[in-house]
């Protein structure tokens, strides 16, 4: 077990998988291989709650030393890292400044789909507040902030009382050339079709006002993953069906 923040990337190494690795290596294929050790999800995630034990009966500060020791070198650091935002941020403001410092260095999918703050969805958290940060977010030209924005509105946004129908033109008024934005945009509105069906099907509509419509890959894209979607009756997967472009 890691003393110190730099015995965390040894610890690593010794989880390695190498069939998981060549797996995981295709499915997020902009990583450089090398920069990939082949861990195992469940196993960052006992080894981040390990670290947390550890420190906290050691009185050791590994974890905050090694959330501070960015950019880190391999892929699992990553991955640990947006485990441990989840785990350790006890307020949104704390969440607001681990994330600050983060997603600027996230470069995939994988990472910036794995980070899960607890904190926002505390009944004492102010919605208010956290969604004015999150269209900062989705304002910035950074494709896995502007991802982790959709992602986090999409998982804590779309519930009521937290769901307002001006959000959804937030979201269709982001303008993206990036394939892991627009792709989360599809995923966004996917999942308002199953949670808000009557606000979100304005959306798909021939005459939808002009803040409501999506660019033609976005507006199918969505429209196929509501349609694979279990959430969503039938009747309604083929009334989607007409309204592809």
């Amino acid at each position: 077990m890691a003393v110190t923040s730099g015995d965390v990337l040894a610890d690593l190494r010794g989880m390695t998988d190498e069939k998981y690795r060549m797996f995981n290596a295709k499915l997020i294929p902009n990583i450089d291989l090398s920069t990939m050790l082949g861990v195992r999800i469940p196993q960052l995630r006992a080894y981040a709650k390990e670290l947390l034990a550890a420190d906290e009966a050691n009185g050791l500060s590994v974890v905050a030393e090694f959330m501070d020791d960015l950019p880190h070198t391999v892929f699992e650091e990553n991955m640990l890292h947006a485990l441990l935002i989840g785990m350790t941020a006890r307020t949104t403001d704390e969440a607001f400044d681990m994330l600050d410092g983060f997603l600027p260095f996230v470069d995939n999918w994988a990472v910036c789909d794995a980070i899960s703050v607890k904190a926002f969805r505390s009944v004492k958290a102010d919605a208010g507040v956290i969604e004015t940060k999150l269209r900062e977010w989705a304002a910035d030209d950074r494709t896995y902030v502007v991802r982790y924005a959709m992602d986090t509105l999409m998982a804590d946004f779309l519930d009521d009382p937290r769901f307002r129908p001006d959000q959804l033109a937030a979201v269709a008024g982001i303008r993206s050339t990036e394939y892991y934005v627009n792709m989360a945009r599809a995923w966004y509105f996917a999942t308002a079709l199953a949670k808000q069906w009557d606000a979100a099907i304005t959306v798909f509509q021939p005459d939808a006002p002009p803040e409501l419509c999506l660019d033609d890959w976005t507006h199918n894209k969505s429209i196929q993953k509501a349609r694979e979607s279990r959430r969503i009756p039938s009747d309604r997967k083929e009334y989607l069906a007409a309204l592809k472009r």
